[in-house]
């Protein structure tokens, strides 16, 4: 599940490397947080389709 406390993370980490850059812990703290959140929005979207694809959800 994707936490708001990751997201308002991420977001921090944009704004001030827009402005100022990042320290290197900084940047793999970016790195390992975005791939925490394109990993918990894979598995979303893996999840949602298979619930199409189950045939006890099909209204016919």
């Amino acid at each position: 599940m994707i936490s708001r406390e990751l997201i308002n993370r991420i977001n921090s980490l944009w704004h001030k490397q827009q402005s100022v850059g990042l320290t290197e812990e900084e940047k793999e703290e970016q790195r390992l947080a975005r791939e925490e959140y394109l990993a918990a929005i894979r598995t979303q979207v893996r999840e949602m389709l298979e619930e199409l694809k189950t045939p006890k959800n099909r209204q016919n």
